[in-house]
């Protein structure tokens, strides 16, 4: 079976693109969005996230301030930060990098961002809207597969999906938009009986687990749509997803590569969060 490779980098690209031209329409009428990310400690996968946040940003034509705050920085004053940034009318879009070190409760820290500036949709608020279909700010990863979806031309409407992973950040949310595309949802998790039952039955599968090349062909069932949210190193140390790419492309209709499927969508609707943002809270200045 040949199957289509949906390009996340390219779709990506377009959407930064059309994101490009409105922030400077937005210019002209007066306004400049402006995201702000704190940055906890040096972890180097961190550093490696948010500098390719920041290079986004800055190709759009988004203001952003990057702040940095040492490993043992206090909760307190991480709060602080975040209420300060609520307050600045310069700034439309707060993200706080995670993880944060171990002393820190990143639930707290997501609460504490005001949620018109939540561009990561992770706020009870927004998670809340999300849920019962209310317009708010939307997680990015899984903002950026129903984009894929979306511009791909890939139908919905009345499939089986199945989403493996049931994190806050991914497999819940992913579900939830899903269900809202009229999807038939099926959320499976570690403690799943009998996985491939479940993923043999998807005709879109959402693999957001965390285990390097974990869906091998066994789990697929032909013709499906496979959507890969995994970053993982394998032994090699190459970046491989939670999707045996090899063994599954040659069964699936449409798959997503990784690198350079899912990934770079995260960033693209990260920025399209923060411009939303930026107009919303413009409006209401008004």
């Amino acid at each position: 079976m040949s199957y289509q490779l949906i390009d996340g980098k390219q779709i990506a690209k377009e959407i930064r693109a059309e994101l490009k031209e409105e922030v400077s329409q937005l210019a002209e009428e007066g306004l400049k969005p402006g995201l702000a990310v704190i940055l906890v400690g040096n972890n180097p996968a961190s550093e490696t996230y948010v500098r390719s946040k920041i290079r986004a940003s800055e190709e759009i034509g988004i203001h952003s301030r990057l702040i940095r705050m040492e490993e043992t920085v206090q909760e307190e004053e991480l709060l602080n930060q975040v209420k300060e940034l609520n307050e600045d009318p310069a700034i439309h879009g707060i993200l706080v990098q995670l993880p944060l070190p171990a002393h820190i409760d990143p639930d707290k820290v997501i609460a504490t961002i005001s949620p018109s500036k939540d561009v990561d949709g992770f706020s009870p608020v927004n998670m809340g809207k999300m849920m019962i279909g209310q317009n708010g700010l939307l997680p990015c990863t899984p903002y950026g597969i129903m984009q894929l979806f979306k511009r791909t031309g890939i139908s919905l409407e009345g499939k089986h999906a199945v989403v493996v992973g049931r994190s806050n950040i991914v497999g819940k949310p992913m579900a939830m938009l899903l269900q809202q595309a009229n999807a038939t949802v099926t959320l499976c998790h570690s403690k799943t009986a009998d996985l491939a039952h479940h993923t043999r039955q998807a005709d879109i599968l959402v693999a957001a687990v965390g285990r390097g090349e974990m869906i091998t062909k066994e789990f697929v069932k032909p013709g499906a749509v496979v959507i890969d949210v995994g970053m993982n190193r394998n032994e090699a140390g190459k970046l491989v997803g939670d999707v045996n790419f090899e063994e599954v492309a040659p069964v699936c209709s449409a798959i997503t590569p990784v690198p350079g499927g899912v990934g770079p969508m995260t960033v693209a609707m990260l920025m399209k969060n923060t411009v939303t943002a930026a107009k919303k809270l413009w409006q209401r200045a008004k």
